[in-house]
């Protein structure tokens, strides 16, 4: 699993960082995320996919309303991280294709469709096809000075992102919700306990 330490520690930017992985090393880091969340839900039962965790932190201001401060499934969680990474994966095509792209290709599946392990298994394994889908559009020799095109405040926070920045922008993203994927699991598994 890719560590990404040195960009969450402020030592050097996603744009730097990310010099040291191949096109070899986004496809292997794929595989090895989405058998990660495969297996954090192996054990699930569709009510612990479902399962409304206690979130005191839970602020999304991008959320419907009415919807902003609730605790998220584990449907939720793999609706959302999944976009994201996908969203990675398909700005770095761009780029990789010498497009300096502006617009978020993104989709999530509503999370509220999220509602069985089997289509949790399913999305996961959606969301690996595309991305390596997604990488295997780059040219042999990809645009690697073709960046994001975004605003000077996301520029400062996060750098310029090329190609396989971006993607590992994405998937970045996805690693950083797997404690909050344990611990509404951890929620579901004592609260399923505690049912007679």
């Amino acid at each position: 699993m890719i560590d990404f330490s040195p960009v969450d520690n402020k030592e050097m930017q996603l744009l730097e960082f990310s010099k040291n992985f191949s096109l070899e090393d986004l496809h292997k880091a794929t595989d090895e995320s989405i058998d990660t969340l495969l297996d954090m839900i192996s054990d699930c039962t569709d009510a612990d996919i479902v399962f409304e965790p206690y979130d005191p932190e839970a602020n999304d201001p991008h959320a419907v309303e009415g919807e902003e401060h609730i605790g998220w499934t584990l449907g939720h969680l793999i609706a959302h991280v999944t976009a994201s990474s996908e969203e990675g994966a398909a700005f770095s095509s761009l780029l990789a294709r010498g497009i300096p792209a502006k617009e978020r290709p993104r989709y999530e599946t509503p999370w509220r469709d999220m509602n069985t392990k089997e289509k949790c298994i399913q999305r996961l394994e959606e969301s690996r096809r595309m991305r390596h889908a997604y990488l295997d559009t780059w040219p042999d020799e990809p645009f690697l000075d073709v960046y994001r095109d975004v605003s000077e405040r996301f520029i400062e926070v996060f750098g310029n992102l090329n190609a396989p920045a971006a993607f590992l922008f994405g998937l970045k993203h996805e690693i950083g919700h797997y404690d909050q994927i344990r611990e509404v699991k951890r929620q579901a598994f004592a609260a399923r306990e505690a049912t007679p």
